[in-house]
């Protein structure tokens, strides 16, 4: 169903998620240059000023790949066709509904869809209200940004499934 994962999900200690059914991002590779697309959150985004991936709340019956790829045209404008989905990576999560806040959904998990644009280029994209600026970084710089902590920390393993997966 069109927009009904947006709300809240129990997350671990406590805490709250963002996506009913968990959520996803977009991990876009241009291998010509070696650079992932970026995201710099809008101040008012949850972590706001920080670098993530393009990405949201998944709906209902919604796998992690169309989830992602939804979430990046709304965010960036940039086209399904000109992508290439390469596999799935869940970064986060399941975490457990809490019977304590039966009003939150449970088994929230992130997944990072890789892809890489079809034609090796990195491709023209459109910031919406949601971003700051989008940006192609170098693979090797990602890091370097102050990025959205879950970010920061899946991006080891994110860079090595690049690495195995495209010899990046």
């Amino acid at each position: 169903m069109n927009g009904d994962g947006n709300g809240w999900a129990a997350g671990p200690r406590g805490g709250t998620l963002w996506g009913r059914f968990g959520a996803a991002g977009l991990l876009l590779v241009a291998r010509r240059d070696r650079s992932v697309l970026m995201q710099h959150r809008a101040p008012w985004t949850h972590h706001g000023g920080t670098w993530a991936l393009p990405g949201g709340a998944r709906d209902s019956g919604e796998s992690a790949a169309e989830a992602a790829l939804r979430e990046a045209r709304e965010e960036t404008a940039i086209d399904a066709a000109s992508v290439r989905v390469l596999g799935e990576h869940r970064t986060a999560g399941p975490f457990p509904a809490d019977p304590t806040r039966p009003e939150l959904a449970g088994q929230w998990t992130y997944t990072t869809v890789l892809a890489e644009t079809t034609t090796g280029e990195a491709l023209d994209c459109r910031a919406n209200e949601e971003s700051l600026e989008l940006r192609w970084v170098g693979i090797e710089k990602v890091a370097s940004l102050p990025l959205l902590p879950a970010f920061a920390r899946s991006w080891p393993c994110l860079r090595g499934e690049l690495v195995a997966r495209l010899g990046m």
